[in-house]
């Protein structure tokens, strides 16, 4: 999915007019310098192009979850605690991120990296936009797409082996949306050919 260019350029204005919300309160710096973007959905929908888009637009840096997740064992409850303890919890206290990046291939954690606090951070995955989001996200936006297509998707990507761990994940994926309301939170809500279906104004 590529989002269109009148979608992608609304989402660059959004973030640009909105009110940087990290260092949080009380942090030593005194005044906020980041804006974060939380780019959010089930596997399959979009969201990894629609970061890349917008970290391209606004020059920005982005954090994959797909790196944070300690591969499919703990779901997007597991990559959500990750984001909120590596590097949301460090920016907000007026710092950088760093978090370490998971290897699917060895089944274990690699090399660290630094998330500098940059004007624009985006943040994409399945948990990117859980509720510990709300206090400091400039935006939230919600990808969806059918599952059929989904699933279609990331065994195209993925390979056919994945499957079975993909069905899985896409059963603990619901059960995280369900409990986070994220598609509700949302500020924007796309659909999986990059096209608004809802927005907060």
């Amino acid at each position: 999915m590529t989002v269109p260019d009148d979608v992608l350029a609304m989402l660059v204005r959004r973030v640009r007019d909105a009110r940087p919300r990290l260092p949080a309160p009380g942090a030593p710096e005194p005044w906020r310098t980041v804006r974060l973007v939380c780019v959010d959905g089930p596997a399959g929908s979009g969201k990894t192009t629609l970061a890349t888009q917008l970290a391209t637009a606004l020059d920005s840096a982005v954090v994959h979850l797909d790196d944070l997740y300690e591969g499919w064992s703990a779901g997007p409850d597991g990559g959500a605690r990750r984001l909120g303890e590596w590097v949301l919890e460090p920016l907000a206290a007026g710092g950088a991120g760093r978090y370490r990046r998971y290897d699917w291939y060895a089944g274990a954690y690699a090399e660290w990296h630094d998330v500098e606090p940059w004007p624009v951070v985006v943040v994409e995955g399945c948990g990117a936009a859980a509720r510990q989001v709300d206090p400091v996200a400039a935006l939230r936006v919600w990808v969806g797409a059918e599952d059929s297509e989904r699933l279609r998707r990331t065994v195209a990507r993925d390979g056919e082996g994945s499957r079975a761990h993909l069905v899985r994940w896409m059963a603990d994926e619901r059960v995280h949306f369900a409990r986070e309301r994220t598609e509700t939170r949302a500020d924007v809500r796309l659909d999986g050919r990059g096209r608004v279906v809802a927005r907060r104004t």
